[in-house]
């Protein structure tokens, strides 16, 4: 045996439970197909990360029609988190249960918020959460605090927070894996879509995956990809295929955890031909339904940093036709002149004057699952064919949230959808669920049809919610992690 348990994927969830694992004593192998992001002088350079596509993947994969796009998903270790907001939001008890939408009612979780309540206050506890609990009359209930006061706002910020409160709104603190000091020791820009290249957020890397790797028996080896997954006739996972600086190699081990991200660990087994019995690997794609929104002022200048600090849930469960939802707001990282010009095509003397009186926020409505929104290849190329559901929703959002910002003193407030070349949160691709027939993985991510083959990413997840979530996906990796020590006996 090359090891006693093989992580596919050092991201959120590969590195989550890794984290969970690795104080075990078993010989523990995470594979990653990037190697790690080098601190170079294009990590704070808005130019080179937002126009240039410095980091952006040299691959192509196919949409529905056949039309090639660049997907922009990211191959270093830790993943997509690299790049992420570093928001860490808990799914709202109601995100579990059935829940009807304009678009159609949510299947629910085959567990429940309570079940799953114990290990978000781990996974705050290991990527250090800043947040405060008592403003958002949606927040769940906590057993254990955050072990961090928020990040501060911004003056610009503060005065935002004070207008939502007196047109009767209930701003509240993102909770973010921030570490403020750190991050702006390195230079003075925003940390979300920017590269972690200096550690001052807690992504996969330097939160999870640092906590693994102070133990001996966690390997960590870059430049890996995985091309296959072989079964024996027990049904269980006998090899793991890769491709290396060793050249084609077959690992084996007693357990093998798949977390390679939604699109690619769907893209792995129907590559495989494995975990399938159900046709529901690759299905029920999801990706939120997500627009920038940029309130401006002529007569107040926004001369914040960071930004990324407040969000709303006022229409989070209601305030749609019929009281039905309609999503989450939360700021973007502050958009300067050159990542204005650079996502709008805008010149740059318009995009200075529109950044300097702008504020920038993020609209983000729940996208539901659906067989038909789905990933499958076309020889070796990934086809995601995503099929945007509950679209209406977010219109009525992003109008409601145009109307409030007018109400608060912003005269003038553009709006733009993000499209299928800005990963949204994607998830969906390899369903939990109770019955083998209609999902991919039982309730601690264990595969169906290969009962030493557990999936511990975004691709279990039933629904998409309207909020990040890094914080449900760590959350499930610690469970099933802890799950996997208590049933599956070491080599």
């Amino acid at each position: 045996m090359d090891a006693d348990i093989v992580i596919i994927g050092s991201g959120i969830g590969g590195a989550s439970a890794a984290a969970a694992l690795a104080p075990s004593g078993r010989r523990i192998l995470i594979l990653e197909r990037g190697g790690h992001l080098p601190d170079t002088a294009h990590a704070r350079d808005p130019v080179a990360i937002f126009r240039d596509g410095h980091y952006r993947p040299k691959e192509t994969w196919l949409d529905g029609s056949g039309s090639a796009f660049n997907p922009g998903n990211y191959y270093y270790v830790g993943g997509n988190s690299k790049f992420y907001g570093a928001v860490m939001l808990r799914y709202r008890a109601e995100d579990f249960r059935p829940l009807r939408h304009l678009g159609g009612t949510t299947p629910g979780w085959p567990i429940a918020y309570e079940d799953l309540e114990p290990w978000y206050g781990r996974v705050e506890q290991l990527y250090q959460v800043r947040g405060a609990l008592g403003d958002d009359p949606t927040e769940p209930a906590h057993s254990s605090p955050y072990p961090h006061p928020p990040v501060p706002d911004e003056p610009p910020i503060a005065d935002l927070r004070s207008r939502l409160r007196r047109i009767g709104l209930n701003p509240s603190s993102l909770p973010l894996a921030v570490d403020l000091d750190l991050w702006l020791k390195r230079a003075a820009t925003p940390w979300d879509a920017f590269p972690n290249a200096s550690g001052g957020k807690l992504d996969a890397e330097t939160g999870a995956l640092a906590d693994a790797l102070r133990h001996p028996n966690v390997t960590l080896r870059t430049g890996t990809f995985v091309r296959g997954l072989e079964a024996g006739p027990d049904g269980r996972i006998a090899a793991v295929l890769v491709d290396g600086a060793e050249g084609p190699q077959r690992l084996t081990a007693p357990v093998v955890i798949l977390a390679a991200g939604a699109v690619n660990s769907a893209a792995l087994l129907l590559r495989s031909g494995l975990a399938n019995s159900s046709d529901q690997v690759g299905r029920n794609f999801m990706n939120h339904n997500s627009s920038a929104v940029l309130a401006i002022s002529p007569w107040r200048v926004n001369g914040s940093i960071y930004q990324k600090t407040l969000q709303l849930n006022d229409f989070y469960l209601t305030g749609g036709p019929d009281g039905t939802p309609l999503g989450n707001v939360q700021l973007l990282g502050r958009i300067s002149a050159p990542i204005l010009a650079a996502g709008g095509n805008l010149p740059m003397p318009l995009a200075r004057l529109i950044a300097r009186n702008a504020i920038d926020l993020y609209a983000m409505s729940e996208d539901l699952p659906s067989p038909d929104s789905r990933v499958t290849l076309s020889g070796d190329q990934i086809v995601l064919d995503w099929k945007r559901s509950n679209w209406e929703a977010h219109q009525a959002l992003v109008a409601r949230l145009r109307r409030e910002l007018r109400r608060a003193g912003f005269p003038i407030v553009l709006a733009k959808a993000f499209d299928r070349r800005t990963p949204s949160h994607q998830c969906g691709t390899a369903r939990m669920g109770r019955d083998p027939a209609t999902s991919v993985v039982d309730t601690f991510g264990r595969s169906h049809d290969h009962p030493n083959l557990f999936i511990t990413d975004a691709s279990v997840l039933p629904t998409s919610a309207a909020v990040n979530p890094a914080l449900t996906i760590a959350a499930l990796a610690l469970r099933s992690g802890h799950h996997i020590l208590e049933t599956e006996t070491a080599a």
